[in-house]
């Protein structure tokens, strides 16, 4: 028999201590974060969180306002947050349900929806 100690591994630890998860570097601690604050401001030349809420952006997990000189906020299409500058500062919110389910709809309509009513 041959003992487990004695057997190659094809894994190499790196030296060096793991970083921690932080919001500013990591994909998932900056959706995290955004979705139990709600919302997560970005100032203007972060660009590498920008890169990560672009990226959650495309693929609909984040909603990315752009927050303009006079304080007002613009709601930035996935295109538009790819191709952004660094002159605005972001507001990267979680995104609100994607169905909207009205009063004014036919019946037979809000019926396809009740699953997501209950």
């Amino acid at each position: 028999m041959e003992s487990r100690s004695s057997q190659s591994t094809n894994v190499i630890r790196f030296p060096g201590a793991r970083s921690s998860a932080n919001p500013r570097r990591d994909q998932k601690s900056l959706m995290d974060a955004v979705y139990a604050a709600g919302s997560l401001p970005v100032s203007a030349d972060d660009a590498a969180t920008k890169d990560m809420a672009t990226r959650l952006h495309i693929f609909g997990f984040v909603v990315i306002d752009e927050v303009l000189s006079d304080g007002t906020a613009r709601r930035l299409r996935p295109s538009e947050s790819f191709q952004s500058s660094t002159r605005h500062p972001w507001r990267v919110s979680k995104p609100s349900g994607r169905y909207r389910v009205d009063d004014d709809w036919p019946e037979t309509d809000q019926e396809l929806f009740a699953a997501l009513l209950a």
